[in-house]
Formats: structure tokens, sequence, C-alpha cells
């Protein structure tokens, strides 16, 4: 038996081998030529054309890209969102019993004391969004954005908490939401990645490479991750002796050679394989030009505080407006250092936040004023916001400490949203007087990922892929679209 085609047949189940021969029943070809449909995913390429080809979405979209700015540990959002008066008036006192029976949180046990936030706050925009000092940016942008401030999810810890955010399940190994959306629509420039991956404060998410992965889908679908700094993706490079003329003819070598093999076997990595190869020849001019920000003027440095040359999430904002601006179609970009535990100055709530917040609240206004400005803000859809948010109360490890924390806390948190078909100026969700438990209009991340789906022109309940035998999708068997913050 041929080696490669004996390894295929290892991962096909009973379950998935009926179902194919089901694919050849009469009551199957009868279906098929009624409703003509097949067993493709709604919007996913065939077997055989190029799978980062432009696709038009099944319905109709609103948004034909994604920025999401991640926060990676988890904002404090009772110092910058949310504010919780009736908090402040018993800061310091024990945290009820109500509060805490029957809930684990990562560090605290005992009965922690509650804490208010000693950050000021104030309404901003026409609709009078409640924020605080710590994010002076971002009130001039009020009318811009949607404040959801009574999402949800499952897990405590960062690295599970951000796989279910961007996967859909909190363990490695599912696709991640930047691949199911190159694998639904593809991508508008053919010389660039459709999925790219931007990192600052020199650390990678908990959850790793597995929040841009593509899982069990084709990996021409994962997101490339590029750098501000040095050569923008590793690898790409000749390396010495090899030419660029000497470079085409060995792709072409090997495209024949995968041609073949796709020919006699139909496996789909094997046309990602010549799709993957063709791409990286093309990226070797495309990518150093894009990623070039000594190209903007002084004024759009200056507007978004970045310094061509260094490694900082202001040059990430910007390349992430040069990227989709050049068609690529999902840019995610993680900053490390966010996680306001009170173990040190940096994670204090009070300085450490404000320092925090003057190196990226910045960036993230401009970054909405600039596409705002060049009329890409309705249709490119801009997330802001972490994995959870921060306790009520203080951090059961620093809690004598001078240093103001918070622990893990995902009952509650917040994120902002603009453009892309969101409404502006828009506030959405409450939690209680405590910042304890949301109390209306409580949105789940699975609710985050049907609407960012629904936005793009997806119903997430119909963008599938089959694996061993079962379809899987973003949202799992979860997952309500969030009308009301549409536009």
């Amino acid at each position: 038996m041929n080696p490669v085609l004996h390894d295929q047949l290892q991962f096909q189940t009973r379950r998935h081998f009926l179902s194919n021969a089901g694919q050849f029943s009469l009551g199957a070809i009868a279906l098929k030529a009624l409703t003509g449909s097949s067993a493709q995913a709604a919007s996913g390429p065939s077997a055989t054309e190029n799978p980062l080809a432009p696709r038009k979405p099944p319905q109709k979209a609103k948004a034909k890209r994604v920025i999401y700015l991640h926060m990676s540990g988890g904002p404090p959002n009772l110092d910058i969102f949310d504010y919780k008066p009736e908090l402040v008036k018993h800061s310091g006192e024990p945290c009820p019993d109500s509060f805490l029976k029957g809930r684990q949180f990562a560090f605290t046990t005992g009965v922690p004391n509650l804490m208010g936030s000693p950050r000021t706050f104030a309404q901003h925009g026409r609709a009078g969004l409640w924020m605080s000092d710590a994010v002076p940016n971002f009130h001039a942008i009020a009318d811009d954005i949607t404040l959801v401030r009574s999402m949800h999810t499952d897990q405590f810890n960062h690295a599970p908490a951000e796989l279910l955010l961007f996967t859909g399940h909190a363990r490695q190994g599912r696709p991640s939401m930047g691949s199911w959306t190159t694998y639904g629509l593809g991508t508008e420039n053919q010389d660039l990645p459709g999925f790219v991956v931007l990192i600052s404060s020199g650390t990678q998410p908990s959850g790793g490479q597995g929040c841009w992965g593509s899982g069990f889908i084709p990996s021409v679908f994962q997101g490339v991750q590029c750098r501000s700094k040095g050569a923008p993706v590793l690898f790409a490079d000749n390396p010495p002796g090899m030419t660029r003329d000497l470079r085409r003819s060995t792709l072409d070598a090997l495209r024949d050679i995968n041609t073949r093999q796709l020919a006699e076997l139909g496996n789909s990595e094997t046309l990602t394989r010549i799709a993957q190869y063709e791409l990286a020849y093309r990226m070797q001019t495309s990518v150093p030009d894009v990623m070039d920000i000594s190209k903007e003027s002084p004024e759009v440095l200056e507007a978004y505080g970045a310094k061509p040359g260094e490694s900082s999430f202001a040059n990430n904002c910007l390349l992430a407006r040069r990227l989709v601006e050049q068609g690529v179609r999902f840019v995610h970009l993680f900053d490390w250092g966010w996680d306001f535990h009170g173990t040190n100055p940096r994670e204090d709530i009070r300085d450490g936040l404000t320092k925090k917040m003057a190196e990226t609240d910045k960036p993230a206004a401009a970054l909405i004023r600039d596409l705002k400005q060049r009329g890409l803000l309705e249709d490119t859809l801009i997330v802001w916001g972490g994995e959870f948010g921060r306790t009520p109360f203080r951090e059961g490890r620093t809690a004598k400490g001078e240093v103001l924390g918070r622990d893990h806390y995902p009952d509650c948190f917040s994120i902002l949203m603009a453009g892309g078909g969101v409404k502006g100026g828009f506030d959405y969700g409450t939690t209680d007087d405590m910042g304890f438990a949301g109390v209306e209009n409580k949105v789940h991340v699975h609710d985050l990922q049907a609407t960012i789906l629904h936005l793009l022109g997806f119903d997430h309940e119909h963008l599938t892929y089959r694996f061993q035998g079962r379809d899987y999708r973003l949202t799992d068997v979860h997952g309500q679209v969030v009308k009301d913050i549409l536009a």
C-alpha cells in the first residue's frame, strides 16, 4: 500500500467511512440534485482550487476584514470601563459570602476585601459612555465605538481562556478565528498572507500559537507571524548562494511533483503545500514593502506613536492598517502585560495601568481614526479586549501589600468594538452594582464569535469543516448573534 495513503486512511473513523459512502447512495444523489448542495462546508474552497482565492460570503456582509487587538492577561475592566460607585463606597470591607460561595479563584482563598477603583471616571461622547482616566485617548473616539460590559467566559486561567476565545475550545487543536475567516473568505491580496499575527511586549500569549493555528483544517489558513523589527518573516529570505531565479526553478520542480501527488491522492495538504511555497516566494518582495512604516508621513507616525525599526504595539497598530489596506483579511495583534495581580509596580491598577495604557490606547485610538479618515472603518471590524476580567476584590497574595491588584475573573469583563457594522457611541450590557455578575444582556465568548462571523457574512452554524466523521465549527454547539449592537 502507498505509505502516504496508508497514513491518510489511519485518520478515517468508521463514522467517516460510512459518511463518505453515503454520499454515493441514491438518496444522497437525489438530495444533491434537488438542493444543489455538496459535502463541502459553506463557502470553503474545493479540493482543487486556490485555497486563498477570494470568495463571496453566503450572506450580506458588513465587514470585509478584522483587526483584533488582544490585551493578553485580562485588563482590569473595573478600572477602565465598568464604573461601580457602590463598590467604591464599600471598598475595604470583607467580601460578602454570597459572592464567594461555590466559586473558585486563581490565587485567592479565604475572605478577601472588596476594592473599589482608585481611578476617576467620567462620561464621554454623545451617549455618555463611562470611561476612566486610564484611557484618555479612548475618550475622543467614544462616538465611534460600542462598549460591551457584560462579557463572560468559562475559563479563569490564561491559556484555556485565550484558546476558548479564539478557537471555541479550551484545549489546543481547534482552528482559530482568523483561520476560519480565511477558510471561508480567502484573501484579497494573493501576494500577502490572508491572516497575519503581530506580537508586542516581547511575550507570546499564554495560549501559544494555538491562538492563531489552523487546527485540523489545511495549514495554509493558519496565521503567519510577522515582526516589526528585523526580517518581517523568519526563514522567508533566500539562503546564501540561492538566487531568485534558482529559487523559481526549484519551486517549479516542486510544484510539478506536488501536482502529480495531488492528482493521485487528492490530499488537501498537498494543495496547501503548493500554495504555501508560492506564497512564500511572492512574500519575499511584497512583505518587506508593506512592513516598512518609514514610508509613512511624520504626522501619521506621531499620531500612532510609532517609531520605524522598533518593536512596539504602536508600530503593530500602524502595520495593521497598512496590511488591511493591502487586502489582508484578518490581522491579530497580541500585547502581553495585562495580568494586573499587583505582584510588582507594573501590575498596579494606579500607576502601572496608567503606564501600560500610555503605550496602547493612543495607537489603538489612532488606528480607528486613521481607518475612518481613509474610508476603511465602515467595512473593517476592530475588536479590543482581553480573555477575562478582574475581581471586585484585592488579589489574595498581595492583599497586605502596597501595590493594588486584582485576581482573574471570568464572570464579567468588557470589550470595545468599532467599525465593520457595529453601532457607534453605544453601551451594551450591564453588571451588578458590585461588579460580580452580568445582570442584563450578557454576552458569552461564543456569542462574540457568532457576531463576528455574522458581520463577515456567515451563519456561524453553517461555516463548518468535516473532520473524523463530524462537522466542527468555531462556536462548537453554542453562540447567538448579538443583534442589538449591529448598526
